[in-house]
């Protein structure tokens, strides 16, 4: 196996113009290693992109704009600020610290995990990525993106260079949280991602729900999202929420937890997180949420 180092966007590109189909792209490796050491992939080249510099940026001006080097590390600090709180409650339970330090943004992306942590905080946001090759760019949304476990529609030759979050605007809040044995360190038994909108009546305008480790890949529950649009998170909106959830997943059952365990904990983790939302909108908890 050849490994190729670069600090150059140009060369990352070019080389993955030539060889793109034999190539596995490395950045810090957190997941690309065990696949290695499994015999999951076979590349014959190795692409190191750590070191370009360009793709570490975090850009605030306008749409905010995430290099796809931008550690978990640097996301859990809160670099964010606190509109995008459930990007950085997620990354902050990617692994260990030995983990976040290095692990990036764009692999856990480009891994597709159905259980990876940082998906539904940013299906929550719209996140779209930017794939770049030499033939030029294109921007796709992460929903788009990611179409299956461990499967996206990057083509061999483009690179992930940015992760762009939509505006979530004023009068929300937004949430991640993680069930599993501990906060972190373990792979998710199910993750929920949430962000709400309201109007200064505490209706809610807007909702966003993202789950993870429910299915092949991360989704979004459109019926659910409607379920609490224009309520107050009464107990029947929030029960109507919980059930359109179950009927879009498809858990199954592994190592860490059955099918039915994981249904059986949507319902409350999804209230919990409707009243973190509320409360961090400045509106009331739903009932039931102290």
């Amino acid at each position: 196996m050849e490994l190729r180092t670069t600090d150059s966007l140009d060369e990352a590109l070019t080389v993955l113009g030539g060889r793109g189909d034999e190539c596995q792209v490395l950045a810090g490796g957190t997941d690309v290693m065990i696949q290695l050491a499994r015999g999951e992939i076979t590349p014959s080249v190795l692409l190191h992109v750590e070191k370009i510099a360009e793709l570490r940026g975090i850009d605030a001006n306008g749409a905010t704009r995430l290099g796809s080097l931008v550690t978990h590390r640097d996301l859990a600090k809160g670099v964010l600020g606190a509109r995008f709180r459930s990007i950085a409650e997620s990354a902050s339970t990617v692994g260990g610290l030995q983990t976040q330090v290095v692990g990036t943004i764009g692999g856990n992306v480009c891994n597709a995990s159905p259980a990876a942590d940082t998906l539904p905080a940013l299906l929550v946001h719209d996140a779209r990525v930017t794939l770049r090759s030499n033939a030029g760019s294109r921007t796709v949304p992460v929903q788009e993106f990611v179409v299956g476990r461990r499967t996206t529609t990057r083509a061999p030759d483009e690179l992930l260079t940015e992760i762009i979050l939509a505006d979530p605007g004023e009068a929300g809040g937004d949430v991640y949280l993680k069930v599993g044995r501990r906060s972190a360190m373990e792979v998710a038994i199910v993750g929920l991602a949430m962000r709400l909108a309201f109007e200064p009546d505490g209706t809610v305008r807007d909702a966003r729900i993202a789950l993870a480790s429910v299915g092949p890949r991360s989704l979004r529950s459109a019926d659910a999202e409607a379920a609490l649009v224009g309520s107050r998170l009464e107990p029947a909106a929030l029960e109507a929420a919980a059930y359109a959830v179950l009927l879009d997943i498809t858990p199954v059952d592994d190592l860490r937890g059955t099918a039915d365990y994981r249904r059986r904990v949507i319902p409350g983790l999804l209230q919990r997180a409707a009243g973190i939302c509320a409360q961090r909108a400045g509106q009331s908890a739903p009932d039931g949420e102290g």
